[in-house]
């Protein structure tokens, strides 16, 4: 089993208070999605997230085949961090923290450590090497494009 990892940071001009408000409400999830991810959440969503709450997803990661996608939210620290766990979905394991911290010239730095195990063993870890990590990076930087726009 080989764990991956891809660490993520980036300083938004807005209050952490802020931040938590857009990154804690998983609704929000679909709007910092690239499209070709045809990202859907199929869960009723509570007003507040917490810690074991259950969302699912359903995305078409890898050559528009249609995936379920099932997370729990096993960690909430409002408003510094919280962690979501895959618990069905594409990988064999997945688990990534999202967290929040005040900058002290003002704004908020995100980051993002995403611990990743992909499904074939050594098949997997050719996928891994030749689009899986890819893809990741290009969900990520899609993301921080999109947060740049929407909140400078």
């Amino acid at each position: 089993m080989k764990l991956y990892q891809l660490k993520t940071s980036q300083k938004l001009p807005i209050t952490i208070e802020t931040a938590w408000e857009f990154f804690s409400n998983p609704a929000n999830l679909s709007k910092i999605t690239p499209p070709w991810l045809n990202f859907e959440v199929r869960t009723k969503l509570p007003e507040k997230m917490y810690a074991g709450m259950i969302i699912t997803y359903f995305v078409r990661p890898l050559i528009n085949i249609p995936q379920t996608w099932v997370t729990e939210i096993t960690h909430v620290s409002e408003p510094n961090y919280f962690v979501d766990e895959q618990r069905f979905g594409p990988y064999k394991m997945w688990h990534h923290q999202h967290i929040f911290v005040k900058d002290e010239n003002g704004g908020v730095m995100m980051e993002d450590i995403v611990s990743y195990v992909v499904p074939f063993g050594f098949l997997g870890r050719i996928m891994n090497t030749l689009i899986i990590s890819k893809k990741i990076n290009e969900i990520f930087n899609y993301r921080k494009e999109v947060l740049l726009k929407m909140f400078g």
